[in-house]
Parts: C-alpha cells; sequence; structure tokens
C-alpha cells in the first residue's frame, strides 16, 4: 500500500496540462492566480466543525478529486508525509515486532506526532476518541482549533514537569487521522512553529487502502519511501513487465506489493535526503 503512488497529480493539474497544448503562446495575470490558489491550505482561525476536507482543506484522502501532487511526499504507507526544510522524522515502532505505528515530526521546539486509523465507513471517529480521551484524563479541557474541536492535555513528566499537548482528529473516508502537537505548537496559535505544523499536518495525504481494518486499528505503515526510491521501484516494476502484457490475467496472481526478499532490500537501503533526517 501507497508503493507505487508516484505519479498521482490533482485533477485540475491534468486538465491545465491539457490546456496548455492547446494555447502555449500566451499566460495571463489570472493564470498566475489560478495557481496560486491551489496550493493546499487550512482554516486559520478557530471552529468548532472542521468543513472542507477534501473539497478546500486537508488531510487528504489519495482519492480525493483535488488531491495535491504528492510525487514528492515521504511515503510511509498509510500516509505520504509532505516537505518542510529543518524537520527530523522520527518513526515509532513496537520493540518487539518491529511493527511500525507512527512517525513524529520534530520542528524548531515543536514536535508533532501523526497516527492513522481505520473507521467506521458511515460515521467519523474523532468524536468518540476524543470523549473516551476526555473521561479517562480529568485533565483535557476541550477547545475550538483550525482543525475544530481539539483537546489541550497537560502529560506529567518524569522529575515533576508537565508537558503540554494539543491534540486534534480530523476524519476521511474510513479513516482518521490524528495528530498530536507539543512544544510552542501546543500552546501558542500565533508562533510561527504552529502555523507551519499545522499546514504540515493539513498537507498530509493519507491512503487508506482496501484490507479489512475494524475501527479504531491502525493503519498498517512500511518504512520510509523517498519519492527517488519510488519512482524506480515503479520504473524496475514496468521494466519487469515490458513485453509480458499477456502475464498480467493470469488468474489468482499474488497482488503483494513486496516478497521477503524485496522487503529486505526496501529496508537496508533506505537513503536519507535532504527533506527528512531519520532519527532512530
Amino acid at each position: 500500500m501507497g508503493l507505487f503512488g508516484f505519479g498521482k497529480k490533482k485533477k485540475h493539474q491534468d486538465e491545465a496540462v491539457a490546456d496548455q497544448t492547446e494555447d502555449t503562446t500566451e499566460t495571463t495575470d489570472a493564470d498566475s492566480a489560478a495557481d496560486e490558489q491551489t496550493e493546499p491550505a487550512y482554516p486559520t482561525e478557530a471552529v468548532t466543525e472542521y468543513e472542507g476536507r477534501g473539497e478546500q482543506y486537508g488531510p487528504w484522502d489519495t482519492n480525493d478529486e483535488d488531491v495535491p501532487d504528492y510525487d514528492d511526499y515521504l511515503d510511509l504507507g498509510a500516509y505520504f508525509l509532505p516537505f518542510l526544510q529543518g524537520i527530523e522524522l522520527r518513526i515509532k515502532a513496537n520493540r518487539s515486532t518491529q511493527t511500525i505505528l507512527g512517525s513524529t515530526i520534530t520542528y524548531g521546539s515543536s514536535s508533532l506526532e501523526i497516527e492513522a486509523f481505520a473507521a467506521p465507513k458511515t460515521l467519523g471517529l474523532w468524536d468518540d476518541v476524543r470523549a473516551d480521551l476526555m473521561e479517562a484524563n480529568k485533565d483535557a479541557t476541550e477547545e475550538a482549533g483550525v482543525f475544530g474541536t481539539e483537546l489541550k492535555l497537560p502529560v506529567s513528566l518524569k522529575g515533576g514537569k508537565t508537558l503540554n499537548t494539543r491534540i486534534v482528529g480530523v476524519d476521511g473516508p474510513r479513516w482518521m487521522l490524528r495528530g498530536i502537537f507539543s512544544g510552542k505548537a501546543a500552546s501558542d496559535p500565533d508562533d510561527p512553529e504552529t502555523q507551519a505544523l499545522n499546514k504540515f499536518f493539513a498537507d498530509i495525504v493519507v491512503e487508506r487502502g482496501e484490507e479489512p481494518l475494524a475501527p479504531r486499528d491502525l493503519i498498517p505503515m512500511h518504512p520510509p519511501i523517498a519519492p527517488a526510491q519510488r519512482k524506480a521501484m515503479q520504473e524496475a516494476a514496468d521494466g519487469e513487465t515490458e513485453g509480458k502484457e499477456h502475464l498480467k490475467d493470469i488468474p489468482n496472481k499474488p497482488t503483494g506489493p513486496f516478497d521477503s526478499d524485496q522487503q529486505v532490500e526496501v529496508k537496508t537501503t533506505l537513503s536519507r535526503g535532504p527533506m527528512f533526517s531519520e532519527v532512530r
């Protein structure tokens, strides 16, 4: 899941290319303004209901009509992470099984923990999760935020220190994306770190996949795959099937993204690029 997403574009970007082939001799200010409006955005005012997800705002689903071009995003399976200069990426995994559970982005003195959960087909999940967190944490409070109603939750640390966190949740088609902000991003809505991480969260593209998952199950993830790696894998896959089109219709053909040998290869050849630094 998510391994061969390379080459997916916004629908309006494809249409723009088609229009450009018809007339490439003239560029107007109106065209430039239209291009600027296609950039992913998010509300900057606190609201109790987050409206417009998948149409005006992210986090996005890979099947949204206006999903942004995520060719240059980092692929983690359950979601694609956008570029943000100066961030550090830490992968969260189960120590015993090595199953990847989520990721944490550090930016300046702030951080953002990201997890993607399966959700029911017809109902959102965030309201129920938020209610459970409120019941389990007597110090938690609800507030309006840029992604709708969010939680402010102080967490006690060793040594008597307290870490203030801000927990947001956005419902998508059969998924919920949860973000836990800390540092300045949890306490100062006007700080540049807060604004940068808010936009980062809104620009994430989620890939739910078709496998059956119970509500609140984590959507399966895999080790990070950089854009160049994903492109190379796509080209290799295309090369393997070149001249073998007659094999595509074999009954009961395996549909998994990798065999075990390929999985080992991805893990051992994972490279670090200028966009992300992996911290273990």
